[in-house]
């Protein structure tokens, strides 16, 4: 009982030599453990951190709304552990999650929209279910684009009309923050939280993450549960760890993987998934890797520092033991770069979800919506909604010709695509330039991880992006983090250096 006094007692600064900042969940572990740090303590320092640069200073913008029982919710964990052990790697540890994602306390679920600004979910979604269970703190919810960059075409990434513009701390005001889970990105990467989670459908966890030079992982579609996720589209969404390493997204992955009734093509999960993804840390997990390399894919539109970044991350993965196997040739890769198909499948998953909320809550359909948005012009439309009006225009019953054939032949190549590749290649991974793969891999429902490469001049990240085909997180876990050890670039952003 000494023990639990002092350290309720001790001063809430950062004392006894912890350093926040570029923290990792097994040096939190080890401080708690031995009582250098609590959960409470860790909680009110990232606070601190969000009210001096997220709020104020350079203003980031990345965090919506904090959990006003988060310090509470650390006090009980650090009681728990205590008392009664620990729970898991992720026992106290305070994560930010994206705006789009259920959560069943005081913090509003409203997809960056004002229209949904009054939302309380009645339940959390079930990877919330099963972060709370593994002992990790609800922090807050993190500004995104609004409808996961599925309002319109002239929206910049990171924008919504409920949380306003994220900055990319790299650049301010002159760099884009990337795709809709940027607030999770740029949070992670301010050291605001120790890790969070976003959501992807085309490209939302791994541009955002290589912009901002942190680790993404956008799992295999069926490996993580999406119910409780406001949707974009049924067949590509899923949600991921954005976090400072590998074996961090490792950790909490095998957290966020596992059977969800609710969301049945999670049942795959029970066959492919593992709890522990940590088993696939290896340090020289490049040696006999073969890792293809579309060039074709991507090269003809890649400006020449990028050209020269992912050149160099090709030499460390071939310094390290890999092969490379240059020049690939990916059959359709222009057709299979369109998005147009899913947002036929928009109005159908998103017109569900809005039908169930509360009666209060002015849109409840996609034709409100959209009406909603022109009654508040001012606020909601700055940007415009084509894509919203675009998506209005499909029936919603996903019966037309153009949907159906579209999606099968997407679905269909996209797999065949990089299923044949790398069985005719021998391959273990290909490998793209930040989310330059992005589109392709995500129409085949395949997962993707990202870890920083490189930072050009003007201050942008570049990430590269090991992808693979169904359920080879491992595979994709061991070469990234390889890479990740022998490389060494991740840099935190200037203001903070």
């Amino acid at each position: 009982m000494a023990l639990l006094n002092n350290m309720f007692e001790r001063s809430i600064n950062m004392g006894n030599d912890f350093v926040l900042e570029e923290a990792a969940i097994e040096s939190i572990q080890t401080a708690f453990k031995n009582n250098i740090l609590s959960a409470e303590e860790l909680v009110l320092g990232y606070l601190e951190r969000i009210a001096r640069y997220d709020k104020k200073g350079p203003k980031i913008n990345s965090v919506l709304e904090i959990n006003p029982d988060a310090i509470s919710q650390a006090r009980a964990l650090d009681y728990e552990r205590l008392t009664s052990g620990y729970r898991s790697k992720l026992h106290g540890i305070p994560i930010l999650v994206k705006d789009n994602i259920e959560t069943a306390d005081k913090l509003h679920t409203s997809g960056g929209s004002m229209a949904l600004k009054d939302v309380y979910s009645k339940k959390d979604a079930y990877i919330i279910e099963k972060l709370r269970k593994a002992g990790a703190i609800i922090l807050g919810k993190t500004n995104m684009t609004e409808w996961a960059s599925y309002m319109s075409e002239n929206m910049p990434a990171g924008y919504s009309s409920r949380g306003g513009q994220v900055l990319n701390p790299y650049g301010l005001n002159r760099l884009s923050p990337g795709g809709s889970s940027s607030g999770s990105a740029a949070a992670v990467t301010c050291n605001f939280c120790l890790a969070a989670i976003g959501t992807e459908t085309s490209s939302s966890i791994v541009n955002p993450s290589g912009y901002m030079g942190i680790i993404g992982i956008k799992p295999t579609v069926g490996l993580v549960s999406r119910s409780g996720i406001i949707p974009a589209t049924n067949m590509q969404d899923t949600a991921g760890p954005m976090t400072r390493t590998v074996e961090d997204a490792a950790i909490l992955l095998g957290i966020l993987a596992g059977y969800d009734s609710e969301d049945p093509i999670t049942i795959q999960s029970q066959s492919h998934g593992y709890t522990d993804y940590t088993r696939f840390l290896e340090k020289d997990g490049l040696k006999g890797a073969r890792i293809g390399v579309p060039r074709e894919y991507f090269y003809s539109d890649l400006p020449a520092e990028e050209s020269e970044i992912m050149d160099n991350a090709l030499a460390v993965m071939k310094e390290n033991g890999a092969e490379i196997i240059d020049n690939l040739k990916i059959p359709y890769a222009k057709e299979l770069k369109s998005k147009r198909v899913n947002l036929y499948e928009f109005k159908s998953d998103l017109n569900y979800y809005l039908s169930k909320l509360d009666s209060h809550i002015p849109v409840h359909s996609l034709t409100e919506l959209i009406h909603y948005n022109k009654e508040h012009s001012k606020v909601m439309l700055k940007y415009g909604q084509s894509f919203l009006e675009y998506a209005e225009k499909t029936s919603g019953s996903l019966a037309e010709e153009e949907y159906l054939k579209s999606r099968i032949r997407h679905m269909t190549l996209s797999r065949n695509t990089i299923d044949d590749t790398i069985s005719e290649k021998r391959l273990d991974a290909l490998v793209f330039p930040g989310d330059k793969g992005a589109v392709l891999v995500n129409k085949a429902g395949y997962p993707m991880v990202t870890v920083p490469a490189g930072i050009q001049k003007d201050g942008k990240g570049l990430g590269v992006t090991f992808a693979a085909g169904a359920f080879k997180e491992p595979v994709l876990i061991k070469l990234a983090y390889a890479f990740e050890q022998h490389a060494k670039r991740r840099v935190p952003p200037p203001i903070f250096r």
